[in-house]
C-alpha cells in the first residue's frame, strides 16, 4: 500500500474570493497538480525534471501582451 499523496495548496491564488487555487503534490519521482475546487476532476503529473520547464513556460505565456 502506497502513502496518501501529500497535497498543498498553492500561496498564489486568484483575486476576490481567493477561490483559483491550485493545490501540489511533491513525491520523489514526480509532482502532480490539480485544481482545488475539482480535486476528483483530474491531475496532472510530470517528472521532477519536467516540472520547472512546464511552469517556466505558463509564466512566459502569461508575460506576453
Amino acid at each position: 500500500m502506497t502513502a496518501p499523496t501529500p497535497w498543498k495548496k498553492s500561496s498564489h491564488s486568484g483575486g476576490g474570493e481567493g477561490n483559483d487555487c491550485v493545490e501540489v503534490a511533491d513525491t520523489a519521482t514526480h509532482i502532480s497538480i490539480r485544481d482545488s475546487k475539482a480535486p476528483a476532476a483530474g491531475t496532472l503529473t510530470f517528472a521532477v525534471a519536467s516540472f520547472a520547464p512546464f511552469v517556466n513556460a505558463l509564466k512566459d505565456r502569461a508575460s506576453r501582451p
